[in-house]
């Protein structure tokens, strides 16, 4: 699918859905990968994350447009258009949109892993486990305020 299908598909959806018409640009963005769609308020332009389409096929993609046009037309209306407002959630589930979308595979797969480095303080022992390597020397242990000293974990034997 290519951005002028999707254009129509979204115009298609807020006519069914809404009742109004979409005016703006609707466009794949293959750089979202954490989130399945956002929406813009100073052009009022959606994107939408083709990984989610191949991924997770037409129905999922669609909940997300209904999601991103929840924002759009509330925000034109000058209604609550963001996640903690009534107005938002309301229209969310009247339409049938999702609130969050599905995490990629990939995406979760990383969740998974597991630590790599552990911060031993120098002082009392204390440890602490880490995914992301950072840099000791900015912070101190929590329990006695020690320097901490980082030791890569081998992770290598475990698949």
């Amino acid at each position: 699918m290519n951005n002028e299908a999707l254009q129509q598909w979204v115009e298609q959806i807020s006519t069914t859905y809404f009742g109004r018409p979409f005016l703006h640009q609707a466009t794949f963005n293959s750089r979202l990968k954490a989130t399945g769609g956002r929406y813009f308020t100073r052009s009022h332009n959606i994107e939408i994350s083709p990984h989610q389409l191949s991924t997770f096929g037409h129905e999922e993609t669609e909940k997300i447009i209904k999601h991103e046009l929840c924002h759009y037309h509330l925000h034109i209306l000058k209604r609550g258009y963001k996640h903690r407002d009534a107005d938002f959630k309301n229209l969310l589930a009247h339409v049938g949109g999702s609130r969050y979308c599905q995490t990629l595979p990939e995406r979760a797969q990383r969740k998974q892993q597991p630590y790599r480095y552990k911060l031993i303080c120098s002082k009392c022992g204390m440890e602490y486990l880490r995914k992301r390597k950072i840099d000791p020397a900015k912070y101190a242990c929590g329990k006695c305020r020690g320097k901490l000293k980082r030791i890569l974990i081998d992770n290598q034997n475990t698949t």
